[in-house]
């Protein structure tokens, strides 16, 4: 570790930006959010759109929410996506209808487009201030372990509760308390990092803006290729990555409508827990790699990892071996959390400083264009035809799109 790293490591402030990380994920409900709703007579379909529901609030909000960040400031920002996401956890909690649970993945979904890219762009602007941007990659992997972290423990700790709670619906009473606390924690955030730009703010600026920024992506060939790398990844990877629930419904239980063991809840839990720790210590260290070879080559290996290890879960579903299916999984979260560094340490040296946070937005709002497609059309093949077929063909489709994707960058 060098003396920068260490110096880093003591940093008060990139305390702060690892507490917030460990307090984001303490989302108690996670291993669980499928099978609550499956408990609801709800089929994959319906959930499908409800996450597409998710994704679409997520893409109306997410450019002008990170040119709202870039113009008021982006501690207000994020105060303002904690408030969104208790209102969430209070009508999933309420729960059982889709009505209800629409209206809270509608909450979810502004919390998300309004967190998305702004607390990236703040810890971009603080490396500046302390002549540390070329620790980026080294910052953001420490950063991203302490979020894994927090998964990981906020998976183990469920277990607990739901060995306790009467029902699955009071994890999102109990998630309040972490989120509640990180909307404090954030308030005590430096005045500095507001990094505003402007004191008003009109509809023409915000279209002004995003067409500015638009048009940086079509000036910039690598830029653009970048973010649609990153994030189909990452739709790819949110489209399936809670299927792992009622996969271990269909091979423990015998169908993804009966309701869930408590072998299935603790297995999850563990499992949720795990991964997430692992991926807390491969985010940590995946900066060593770029010592070997390019970030944006480990972003493309990475890709074709992903592609490969769908084919195994399709494999585990065929010939009903839990332990392939969640091994395979249990990779991908660590690929995934490999993934996202390397792609801030690209992004942040092709990325102009003052359009960081709306340019970041841009990337998540691809995201979530391609996540209202996919969801609902993954529901929907894993309800008409099987879910072994779903990720055959998945991962055949991340295969050649990823050869496309590598050949098109280097045209």
């Amino acid at each position: 570790m060098t003396s920068t790293q260490q110096a880093i490591k003591n940093d008060k402030q990139i305390k702060k930006f690892c507490a917030y990380g460990f307090l984001k994920n303490l989302k108690f409900f996670e291993p669980y959010l499928v099978v609550y709703l499956l408990g609801f007579n709800l089929n994959l379909f319906e959930i499908g759109l409800l996450y597409s529901l998710r994704e679409a609030i997520m893409y109306l909000f997410e450019i002008p929410s990170g040119i709202i960040a870039d113009h008021y400031g982006k501690k207000k920002e994020l105060m303002m996506c904690f408030l969104f996401y208790m209102a969430s956890f209070v009508f999933f909690f309420i729960g059982g209808s889709f009505l209800i649970f629409a209206i809270a993945m509608f909450f979810f979904g502004l919390g998300e487009a309004f967190r998305s890219g702004t607390h990236k762009a703040m810890i971009y602007g603080y490396l500046e201030k302390k002549n540390w941007f070329d620790q980026k990659t080294y910052v953001y992997g420490r950063t991203r372990s302490f979020s894994l972290v927090g998964s990981s423990i906020s998976a183990l700790l469920s277990i607990i509760f739901v060995l306790n709670l009467p029902s699955l619906r009071g994890l999102f009473l109990i998630g309040i308390l972490p989120y509640l606390l990180d909307f404090i924690l954030i308030a005590s955030y430096p005045d500095y990092l507001d990094e505003r730009h402007e004191n008003t703010l009109t509809a023409g600026a915000v279209f002004k803006e995003g067409l500015g920024s638009l048009s940086v992506l079509k000036q910039n060939h690598q830029l653009r290729g970048l973010l649609l790398s990153s994030s189909s990844f990452d739709a790819f990877f949110r489209t399936i990555k809670d299927y792992v629930q009622p996969l271990l419904l269909l091979l423990f239980v015998g169908s993804i409508q009966d309701e869930a063991t408590m072998q299935v809840k603790v297995t999850l839990g563990v499992l949720y827990g795990v991964m997430n720790l692992a991926s807390a210590f491969a985010s940590r260290n995946v900066y060593r790699l770029t010592e070997k070879s390019s970030p944006l080559a480990w972003m493309n290996h990475l890709f074709d990892g992903f592609g490969l290890l769908v084919g195994f879960i399709a494999l585990g579903i065929w010939i009903k071996q839990p332990v392939i299916v969640m091994i395979a999984f249990f990779l991908l979260f660590v690929m995934k959390d490999m993934r996202r560094p390397l792609f801030v340490s690209v992004a942040g040296d092709l990325i102009p400083k003052k359009q960081r946070a709306t340019i970041l937005s841009v990337e998540s709002q691809l995201r979530a264009l391609m996540l209202i497609l996919l969801a609902p059309v993954f529901g929907f093949f894993a309800e008409q035809f099987s879910l072994s077929l779903l990720f055959l063909g998945l991962g055949l489709v991340i295969l050649i799109f990823n050869r496309w994707l590598i050949s098109s960058l280097t045209a």
